[in-house]
């Protein structure tokens, strides 16, 4: 019901010309989000957008899938995107590239990895142990899936080179229909993905990434230094409406959750996306603040330097800026 009124409250407000603007601006600003994936995992900021509260904020965002950090980076270094929502080592890869106008993490959405490892057959006594000598769909290089699937076997004395066999061949979102397809013994799914092969009957979920993995800051929001420095109040709205809708997720049940955010997922029937909420929910996903604090980074850094992708450290300063996520708590 809430809901509905808001809504109403909302398109009320568009017929009059009466939307919220940000100070100084005459209409809502138009703000492009580019995000890694459209998944679940992002709960949060679902809510903020079907909870009208990009609109309160006076942004009027639109939203694109980029498939790929990759992907996702290039679009906001080419300027096809004002915001870039991904992983945060495909800042620091950038940055240490020397790429001009380095894009700066502003707030970390997710503080828990968000996939899983789906076996053929059930294993209610899985042990990392188990995964030894067998064939794994991973994920690409460099990534962070599949770099915190390598920091897991570490942790666990397993060496990702030698002790199994990860294939990385097979693009994102694929390896759910590879698996069903016959290919691997294990792999590493997000969700939908994991849940969609144990209803098929052709996987079982037997670990949580995120919750072997420990807190680590999984995705965050950024954008290129010169558009924070000439749009900060934008910056601000944009983390104002966000954290309402971190503050909805942490005040309200997985099923109150899965039914807000359905409308982004209309291809899912309610049932699954309310499991699949519940799950991310029990592993305690989602931060109750966006502040990117440094020890976080520290950690990020230490699993690219554990799989050999990072040369050299760079400063938490460079590449993370708090102060909206900050204002945002505090708001």
């Amino acid at each position: 019901m809430r809901k509905r009124i808001l809504s109403f409250l909302i398109a009320s407000a568009m017929a009059m010309g009466m939307m919220p603007c940000i100070a100084g601006a005459e209409e809502p600003v138009k703000v492009t989000l580019n995000e890694v994936a459209h998944s679940i995992f992002y709960a949060p900021q679902y809510a903020a957008i079907e909870l009208g509260y990009f609109e309160e904020e006076g942004i009027n965002l639109t939203l694109v899938t980029g498939f790929g950090a990759d992907k996702t980076m290039t679009a906001l270094l080419s300027g096809e995107a004002d915001i870039g929502f991904m992983g945060s080592e495909a800042s620091i890869y950038t940055y240490s590239g020397g790429a001009a106008d380095a894009p700066v993490n502003f707030a970390q959405l997710t503080q828990r990895a968000g996939n899983f490892l789906v076996a053929r057959e059930a294993m209610p006594d899985f042990t990392w142990e188990d995964i030894k000598g067998k064939d794994v769909l991973g994920g690409r290089k460099g990534g962070m899936p599949e770099m915190v699937f390598e920091y897991i076997l570490e942790q666990n004395g397993i060496d990702p080179e030698t002790d199994l066999n990860i294939d990385q061949s097979i693009d994102f979102g694929s390896t759910a229909a590879a698996f069903s397809g016959g290919q691997g013994e294990f792999t590493i799914e997000f969700e939908p993905g994991a849940t969609t092969l144990e209803q098929e009957g052709v996987g079982y979920v037997v670990a949580s990434l995120g919750t072997d993995s420990g807190y680590v800051p999984y995705t965050a929001y950024c954008a290129k230094t010169g558009y924070i420095e000439e749009h900060p109040e934008v910056i601000q709205a944009f983390t104002d409406a966000l954290q309402k809708g971190m503050d909805y997720v942490n005040s309200h049940t997985p099923e109150e959750i899965a039914e807000t955010i359905a409308p982004q997922f209309a291809e899912i029937d309610l049932d699954t996306i309310t499991a699949i909420v519940t799950r991310y929910y029990e592993q305690d996903t989602w931060k109750k603040d966006l502040i990117f604090e440094k020890e976080s980074f520290e950690l990020l850094q230490d699993i690219l330097e554990s799989a050999g992708e990072l040369e050299a450290r760079v400063p938490y300063e460079d590449l993370v800026t708090t102060k909206f996520a900050e204002a945002a708590a505090n708001g």
